[in-house]
């Protein structure tokens, strides 16, 4: 069933208009609308799903707005089901810690708070916490938890009312949120009034050049309206007056950026010669701001369908049984978008409850608990969570000592 959605007039960043297609996925259910069994024979929603490029701020985007409403309300991922996501969590809420001197008095934010994944490891060293997260369901987790917690969407407006009532933050974070802001600059100031004038926001963002050089279209999906560099970030925190005043690399997701952004009144001078402008004149040498760079893309990911669909083709054509690991959103536009269904994966699982005995969206594949690939032991597992892959290889010792392997698809297609 076709839905109505919001194509963007203008780039989410800077609001040109001259914004250039990269690829077309179609029209595509929304990536964590997994069905109940009694909804199975409902018509399905689906939205078109286009990538574009902002010659004039560099941001690569997508052209719909799908109502935030509609996306984040009930949530179905729970950050703490990945033991790489606590892990992540807690080793940098350590570093904070101790080089921003926290203590008792001071005031940690997160913005999409999850289930308290990463605000726990704060509140373990009495640190007082706030989080903002819109899911309902996942709100309610936090505060079970003991994790102070508002459910709201965070913009301008909130972050006046907070400021008002005295919660301005000695550290924000924003990690894989930033992406899904349909407003970017409106988010962006609700930073620069939530922070004080000491402040530091710590942001991160799967990196736009790793999901082309990677391959990486399946995190493409309605959730994620922004895909970022470090170009398109510098542009759009020096409207708002803030600055990055150091940037890391990542390999979480399929490589990420992670910024540390603070106040130009309170930073220091600008200089040419810091590794922020060291690394934007390396974008530019690799073409951030060239449309052929992203047009390469396309080809890619055609070539990467052809690749998985005549590896599975071939193992049922053996007779093999292939499941998948990973109702995840990733999960959902690469099986809908390669046409991969019931006819080549007999089931998905997935360590997260909430999803299992619910089905996959579009292809209505049937979710268990990942002790069903030891009961039914399939020959292959397709891995849609590719980003874990090494959390889950792991766990999955005893279905791969009895011979089972694991279908890596991205960057390329590779059996383990």
């Amino acid at each position: 069933m076709d839905a109505a959605s919001n194509r963007s007039p203008g780039c989410r960043s800077c609001g040109a208009e001259d914004l250039r297609t990269i690829l077309s996925l179609g029209r595509t259910p929304l990536a964590n609308s997994l069905i109940a069994p009694d909804d199975l024979k409902t018509p399905e929603e689906t939205f078109p799903l286009d990538l574009i490029f902002c010659p004039a701020c560099t941001l690569v985007q997508i052209a719909e707005t799908v109502s935030p409403e509609k996306l984040f309300r009930e949530y179905l991922y729970f950050s703490s089901y990945s033991d790489t996501m606590l892990e992540h969590a807690a080793t940098l809420c350590r570093r904070i810690t101790q080089s921003r001197e926290l203590n008792e008095r001071s005031l940690v934010i997160e913005i999409a708070s999850n289930d308290g994944y990463l605000l726990q490891y704060y509140g373990q060293q009495s640190i007082p916490v706030l989080g903002i997260e819109p899911a309902v369901n996942i709100a309610s987790v936090a505060r079970e938890r003991g994790i102070d917690t508002i459910s709201e969407f965070f913009n301008a407006e909130l972050a006046t009312r907070l400021s008002n009532s005295g919660a301005q933050a000695d550290v924000i974070h924003a990690n894989n949120v930033l992406a899904h802001v349909a407003n970017l600059n409106d988010f962006v100031a609700g930073l620069k009034l939530l922070l004080k004038d000491t402040g530091l926001a710590i942001i991160e963002v799967p990196y736009v050049k790793e999901m082309i050089d990677r391959c990486e279209f399946d995190t493409i999906y309605h959730e994620h309206l922004c895909y970022f560099s470090l170009t398109a970030l510098d542009k759009l925190f020096r409207r708002h007056s803030l600055r990055i005043s150091a940037f890391e690399l990542l390999e979480i997701h399929g490589g990420s950026l992670r910024v540390f952004v603070e106040s130009r009144d309170a930073a220091a001078t600008d200089s040419a010669v810091t590794p922020v402008a060291d690394w934007l004149r390396k974008e530019e040498e690799w073409g951030v701001g060239n449309i052929d760079f992203y047009q390469q893309f396309a080809a890619k990911v055609e070539t990467l369908r052809r690749d998985l669909v005549e590896k599975l083709n071939g193992l049922k054509a053996d007779g093999k049984q292939i499941a998948a690991y990973g109702a995840s959103a990733k999960g959902s536009t690469l099986l809908n978008y390669f046409g991969i269904g019931k006819e080549r994966l007999d089931f998905v699982v997935d360590r997260s409850p909430v999803k299992q005995g619910l089905f996959t969206p579009g292809t209505h594949l049937p979710i268990y608990a990942p002790e069903k690939l030891l009961e039914d032991q399939p020959d292959y597992v397709l891995l849609l969570t590719w980003n874990f892959a090494a959390e889950i290889l792991k766990q999955q010792r005893a279905y791969r000592q009895r011979g089972g392997r694991f279908i890596i698809p991205l960057p390329e297609v590779t059996v383990v």
